[in-house]
């Protein structure tokens, strides 16, 4: 599905017409600079091989929380004023942005409440505990712990840190385009996971500004792609929430979405969908060929190449988000258990 022939748009055009600009990037760069880590960013040689193209994994999984979520997270609490901060802060999420808002808050000093829904994992409700956190499980979709976040909002006025469809938010994961373009220039395609917009509309504010040619790619699972199914009706709708190994992707994009559906629907060039076993083998690859341990969600770019789903052309950066996955379901999946 082709969005948007990206070669015949300017510069401009991404930093005027769109809700998140490459000058909201650049500032949230700077405000975070010391507050998260600057990830390897490291050249498979196996997939390279398999490519015939060079190929390079962003690796997020290295960030102090396990995953991209923490950059703008930070970035989006440091852009609040002292009394919106000590309101105490409140969040929804399917596991890593309430871990990263619960990391941001302990480091600022601030209270926090992170409301998950039922099919968010154990261990990334546990670690979300670990740091402090007030934890609530509220209902069977990110849909439902939204709803919470909203009665907490109204009943106590805490301030809201949105999971994705926020400016702050947004620009802080854009910084990721940043640092890979730092690394590789003449860059030809970014592989990035794609869910409810706010790491794939960042990184392609960033990337399309700097270097309009490259190609952007988002990559979501065939259970529950709700901004895939967005995109194709030309606006935010609704999905049923499934189980899935790639369940950081899970959850909708909002009916009434005001940030990342616009950046994907005009910035992605392609969207791809992946089978749980094709997801599967993306984190039995990372971990045997590239020695890392990568939750399903940021094994997608991954699998889409080891799956031929993609037919790269040049230089390449695949985006691992995380790599928050239980352990348990991690030693079945690398010991080639069925997905």
């Amino acid at each position: 599905m082709t969005i948007m022939e990206s070669e015949t748009v300017h510069r401009s055009a991404y930093t005027s017409i769109l809700p998140v600009t490459l000058a909201d990037i650049e500032g949230a760069s700077a405000r975070i600079n010391g507050h998260i880590a600057r990830t390897p960013f490291v050249r498979s040689s196996s997939l390279s091989d398999h490519t015939g193209h060079s190929v390079h994994l962003k690796l997020e999984t290295h960030q102090p929380i396990g995953a991209f979520k923490l950059r703008g997270a930070m970035n989006a609490i440091l852009s609040l004023d002292d009394a919106q901060r000590r309101r105490g802060l409140v969040t929804a999420s399917t596991g890593n942005h309430g871990r990263a808002v619960a990391y941001a808050a302990r480091e600022l000093g601030v209270p926090a409440i992170v409301c998950m829904s039922s099919l968010v994992p154990a261990n990334k409700v546990n670690a979300i505990r670990a740091l402090d956190a007030e934890v609530r499980i509220v209902g069977v979709s990110q849909d439902d712990a939204q709803e919470e976040v909203e009665r907490l909002v109204e009943a106590r006025g805490l301030t809201a840190i949105p999971p994705f469809d926020n400016v702050d938010v947004v620009a802080g994961q854009g910084t990721i385009g940043l640092e890979i373009l730092k690394d590789i220039p003449d860059l030809a395609t970014v592989l990035v996971p794609l869910s409810g917009g706010g790491l794939a509309g960042g990184i392609s504010v960033a990337v399309k500004a700097l270097r309009p040619q490259a190609r952007l790619v988002g990559i979501s699972m065939e259970r529950g792609a709700a901004m895939h199914a967005s995109i194709a009706a030309g606006r935010p709708v609704a999905v049923r929430e499934e189980e899935t190994l790639a369940d950081s992707l899970g959850g909708g994009v909002g009916l009434s979405n005001r940030v990342t559906f616009a950046l994907c629907s005009t910035l992605l060039d392609d969207v791809i969908l992946l089978s749980e076993s094709e997801i599967a083998e993306g984190i039995r690859h990372a971990w045997r060929e590239e020695g890392e341990t990568v939750e399903g969600a940021g094994a997608v770019g991954i699998a889409a190449i080891l799956a031929r789903k993609i037919e790269l052309c040049g230089p390449t950066a695949v985006i691992v988000s995380g790599g928050n996955i239980d352990p348990k379901l991690h030693r079945r999946i690398t010991e080639g258990a069925d997905a």
